[in-house]
């Protein structure tokens, strides 16, 4: 994963560092002002928590009463075990409708599989529509950094030079007149594409239905101009009723984006029917496992009630400082420091349980209640339960609890050690570099020690009282 490289080159990037500045601004306070218009908060947290876990606790109920209603309106379900299996459902789809284009909203399940690298290897042509997938597209499939916003780590102007390149343009300067460009590019593809791909914000298990938040209308131009349909989601995506979505998108866009509501809502139920002006003539569910059943019976567990919403990242100092990418994989932030070792195998993600502070800004904002550092904990644990960390580190931690399991050999320790980093400060009262600790002196400095343990000073206090 290379966790700890791409981090530091991050850091050393002096355009991403300004271009993510809008994560500790906009989202965190466009987040506060609309909570404000909620009358509890706390209570419709707890029952989106609650709508979350239902579903979660029965699962396989759930999956199957929704695979029931959504073929009686007219759709195909399919199941999908692995990544390989959704690309090849949906080859099959493409070859049994005669597919030559494809038009595709945002999925983030579709990058688990790299979706679009299997279609255009079958000699398919694929255009994203959602804007900030769009813009990495053709930007040679730039991977992307954030949840609801995939180029968020990208500022104007370099968009601005990335459309002139690939359109053939004139440099434009305003948004409006970028999102008017793209705009023009996209339209010509929904109207002569044979089949559209969305993902889902939720599936609705009484009704058969897909549930797609946007602000762009490409979802719903991408899913109702073609005339194959295909969504893609999670088995987790599934919830039980349309008044179990209200409740959620009451958290949902104001979790994200600071919305009150999103732009457009689409909840689409079964195929066209006769006289109705849009809608597929072929609509296909492809519900995905991918490792989520594996999660379900884990102790991270509850990091499959996310909804998707980024607030957790859009908060996390980790995250604001270093971006998405260095997350290396299809979800980064706080939750993808969970679902991605999950999926893929802790032992292919060893840094990113670690990518925290435990600080809990994650925890305090997740709309469903995911106590995130204290699942990232679990996979510590875990971690060193398989041996799986460096053994210096596990020498390290066994010495400490040796030594801190005998509390008068600690505190002399501790004494003696409060000294030799009074020491170690020098006039200034600083330390510059400290040794088995470089991480925290080379990029700052350490304030040295008063010369005296915690419970030393609290004894003074005591006493003076």
């Amino acid at each position: 994963m290379h966790f700890k490289e791409r981090a530091h080159a991050a850091l050393s990037d002096a355009q991403l560092q300004q271009n993510l500045q809008k994560f500790r601004t906009k989202f965190v306070t466009k987040r506060r002002e609309s909570l404000a218009e909620l009358d509890d908060f706390e209570a419709t947290r707890e029952a989106g928590r609650a709508i979350r876990q239902r579903t979660l606790d029965n699962l396989d109920a759930w999956l199957e009463i929704f695979e029931t209603n959504a073929t009686a309106r007219g759709a195909i379900v399919l199941w999908a075990e692995t990544p390989a299996d959704v690309n090849r459902h949906v080859l099959d789809i493409a070859r049994r409708h005669g597919t030559t284009k494809v038009i595709k909203s945002k999925s983030m399940v579709s990058e688990e599989s790299a979706l679009d690298a299997a279609l255009e290897g079958a000699g398919l042509t694929v255009v994203e529509t959602d804007l900030g997938e769009y813009i990495l597209q053709i930007n040679d499939y730039e991977p992307p950094s954030h949840i609801i916003g995939p180029a968020l780590h990208k500022s104007k102007a370099e968009v601005a030079e990335l459309f002139a390149k690939k359109h053939g343009t004139p440099r434009k300067t305003e948004i409006n007149e970028l999102c008017l460009e793209a705009r023009k590019v996209l339209r010509g593809h929904y109207l002569s594409a044979d089949m559209g791909i969305s993902g889902g914000n939720f599936f609705v298990a009484e009704t058969g239905s897909v549930v797609l938040v946007t602000n762009e209308c490409n979802a719903t131009l991408t899913t109702t101009l073609p005339k194959v349909h295909v969504a893609i989601s999670g088995i987790e995506k599934v919830v039980a009723t349309l008044e179990d979505v209200a409740t959620l998108m009451r958290l949902l866009p104001r979790s994200a984006t600071g919305q009150s509501i999103s732009n457009y809502v689409d909840i689409l139920t079964g195929t066209k029917g006769q006289g109705d002006f849009h809608g597929a003539e072929h609509m296909y569910f492809i519900l995905v496992d991918a490792g989520r059943a594996r999660v379900l019976g884990s102790e991270v567990r509850e990091a499959l009630r996310c909804i998707r919403c980024g607030a957790c990242m859009n908060h996390c100092p980790v995250y604001q400082n270093i971006g998405g990418h260095s997350y290396g994989w299809v979800y980064p932030g706080p939750i993808g420091s969970i679902l991605t070792p999950s999926y893929i195998g802790l032992e292919n993600a060893l840094d990113l349980p670690m990518a925290s502070t435990m600080c809990n800004q994650c925890g305090v904002v997740c709309p469903v209640k995911i106590p995130l550092p204290d699942l990232q904990r679990k996979l510590r644990e875990e971690e060193f339960r398989r041996q799986l960390r460096p053994w210096s580190e596990r020498l390290g931690l066994r010495a400490w609890s040796w030594l801190a399991s005998r509390p008068r050999l600690f505190a002399l320790v501790t004494r003696i050690g409060a000294r030799v980093l009074k020491g170690m400060g020098g006039r200034d009262r600083l330390i510059h570099r400290l040794p088995l600790g470089g991480g925290w002196t080379e990029g700052r400095d350490m304030p040295a020690s008063s010369g005296r343990t915690f419970r030393e000073l609290y004894a003074q206090r005591e006493a003076s009282r």
